[in-house]
């Protein structure tokens, strides 16, 4: 991205609040699924060219694959096929991209508290080791009980593309839930790889590995010239791991570990925004480059390189691994063979029974037994749908099948397997989705508070144990809500102690640019006990919510401004506002203020005498009590 592209995106950013139109779901600040859909469908329309390409000229497919490559200088040359070049290169650089993702997940992600991350972990986990058991109780006496490892992982790029195909009406909560599941699967998946399937092992070269991985992590106290020195030390790791005898993909996991990773810090932020302001008024080119650089800087090299390299693993990378690993044949006597094989029926009853087992079985179990955190909108029904798509175990399983399986023969049949598993489990969760969708009761509509009042989490204004109820749903930027929250303590002023009033955020980002730094920053305050103060003083001036503004607020009612500046980032904070958001997506909120009385949604005019009658009404019976 060019200095002027940065600086424009950054303009535009600012001006966005005074830009009218129409205001998007909050489900669109989930983050959008188009990339993945594609990336989903390329990888599909890849794997059933691999196929007609085997079916028709199974020998030109293997001499194409086959084609000798020589990479070096003088005496020191790389010889690779072109195969080798796709699953030993490119694909290292897709599992670089899971390294990232995986680091950012424990460090600022949904793994950063185990209360939230139970649930998601102990399904993985499950869901690893079910597929497992499966696979060797079937395949046993074969020869083949060493492939287990074809079963146990998740293919994520399938999964994500898969549930924005064919997910639920709401699937934001559900989405979350899949994610952190598969980074803890990916973990597993790569833990065995390396443990289990790693043979020829020289242990002198990972010390040269260990040097450029310390490069690696030291390289983050550069002040310029960064990219060129991770590239560099990256090649070098890799090569280490490959003449070591560890596969050499899993360098760029333990690559991207290594990356920093953090929130923004508002400040930095800031001081990026006055030079974008500078350029605009003096534009030359070294404000263009200072402006450039802050807004770089101000966004950790983990989440730039994912950026930067999502659109090539998705759109390139493995669609090329497909292309280059799903050519099998297909024949009605091959079928027939697979059909009858221990290998490939244990490919199937693994990926198929034993991820949807293991992920729902133990999602099950916990929630009855009450651990861990299950939100609105991650349902029982949808979770079974989930599980089913984890036994789309595809790019992983095929990378593993290359591995673990030495016969031609077998590897074929091992393919037949993945593949025939990755249509059922498809199939199977579509048919689930659908169901549970028509089936859904009412309750689930919206109409009713997906989760109760909670005095001990939710913000209160109030006699906790009061016999009525309002909870709004809102946006500190929103002048709506601003009027809605007046209303609100028009009616607390004649209800007393009779009337609690419940904030809950649901900051529609893409119209008001600070409002999800508003919510983050209530939520700092709540930790000082704080909340309401807070949110009454960024009311009262929606105009100014930029950094600056939120740290003198701060200051102004006399917080401890340094412990409100770590809060500031920590995950809780964020966690929470999240939760909000995906509540408020789970019952299809998409303007705010949103309000609902005594547990039912609020239809209508919400000034104070429209309030009073709707809480008083005789016929209403849902007092949500916590």
């Amino acid at each position: 991205m060019t200095n002027l592209t940065v600086i424009q995106t950054a303009l535009d950013a600012e001006q966005g609040a005074a830009r009218a139109g129409r205001r998007p779901s909050i489900a669109a600040r989930i983050g959008s699924m188009g990339q993945n859909r594609v990336g989903a469908l390329l990888l599909l329309v890849a794997t059933l060219a691999a196929i007609v390409w085997a079916n028709v000229s199974l020998a030109s497919y293997e001499t194409f694959w086959g084609t000798q490559l020589m990479v070096g200088v003088g005496d020191l040359r790389l010889d690779v096929t072109l195969h080798a070049l796709v699953n030993d290169a490119l694909m290292a650089i897709f599992f670089f991209t899971v390294g990232l993702e995986v680091r950012r997940e424990f460090a600022i992600g949904e793994l950063t508290s185990w209360f939230r991350a139970l649930v998601p972990v102990v399904a993985a986990i499950a869901g690893l080791v079910v597929p497992a058991l499966l696979f060797v109780l079937i395949a046993r006496g074969s020869g083949n009980e060493h492939a287990w490892g074809v079963v146990i992982s998740t293919d994520t790029a399938f999964l994500v593309g898969a549930l924005a195909l064919i997910g639920p009406r709401v699937p934001g909560r559900l989405r979350v839930f899949l994610l952190a599941l598969a980074v803890v699967d990916d973990i597993g998946a790569l833990s065995i790889i390396a443990l289990v399937y790693t043979e020829n092992f020289t242990p002198l070269p990972l010390l040269i590995a260990a040097a450029g991985l310390v490069g690696v992590y030291f390289t983050r106290y550069l002040r310029s010239g960064r990219g060129p020195v991770y590239a560099s030390l990256a090649i070098v790791v890799w090569l280490a791991f490959l003449a070591s005898g560890v596969h050499p993909t899993l360098a760029g996991v333990v690559i991207a570990l290594l990356v920093p990773v953090y929130r923004p810090n508002r400040t930095d932020v800031e001081h990026a925004m006055e030079l974008v302001r500078t350029f605009r008024q003096s534009p030359n080119t070294e404000y263009a480059r200072a402006a450039a650089n802050s807004l770089r800087e101000s966004i950790s090299i983990n989440e730039r390189l994912q950026s930067a390299y999502a659109p090539y693993v998705a759109y390139v990378i493995l669609p090329l691994f497909a292309l280059a690993n799903a050519g099998v044949m297909l024949s009605p006597e091959i079928l027939a063979e697979a059909a009858g094989s221990t290998l490939t029926r244990g490919i199937v009853v693994g990926l198929v029974v034993g991820k949807l087992l293991g992920v729902f079985g133990s999602s099950v179990l916990l929630r009855r037994l009450g651990l861990g955190e299950f939100g609105a909108g991650l349902t029982l029904d949808r979770i079974l749908g989930g599980a089913a798509l984890c036994g789309m175990g595809f790019t992983i399983s095929l990378f593993i099948v290359d591995l673990a399986v030495h016969d031609e023969l077998a590897q074929n049949e091992a393919r037949v397997g993945v593949l025939a598993a990755s249509v059922v489990a498809f199939v199977l969760a579509t048919i689930i989705f659908r169901i549970s969708d028509a089936v859904r009761p009412d309750d689930d509509s919206g109409q009713i508070l997906a989760r109760p009042v909670d005095p001990a989490r939710d913000h209160v204004l109030g006699n906790p144990d009061a016999p009525y109820t309002i909870v709004e749903y809102g946006d500190f930027q929103c002048g709506f809500c601003l009027k809605a929250s007046g209303s609100i303590l028009e009616v607390r002023d004649e209800l007393g102690d009779r009337l609690r009033y419940v904030w809950r955020h649901a900051p529609l980002a893409q119209i008001h640019p600070n409002a999800l730094a508003g919510a983050e920053a209530s939520e700092a305050a709540a930790a000082q006990g704080r909340f309401f103060d807070f949110a009454r003083a960024i009311f009262d001036d929606q105009d100014n919510q930029r950094p600056s503004d939120i740290i003198r607020i701060a200051r102004d009612l006399g917080m401890d401004v340094e412990q409100f500046e770590k809060d500031l980032i920590s995950a809780e904070v964020t966690g929470r506002v999240a939760d909000d958001i995906l509540d408020a997506e789970a019952m299809n909120i998409t303007a705010v203020p949103t309000l609902f009385i005594n547990g039912r949604r609020h239809v209508g005019p919400y000034d104070a005498q429209s309030l009073l009658r709707a809480l008083t009404a005789p016929n209403d019976t849902h007092i949500l009590r916590a």
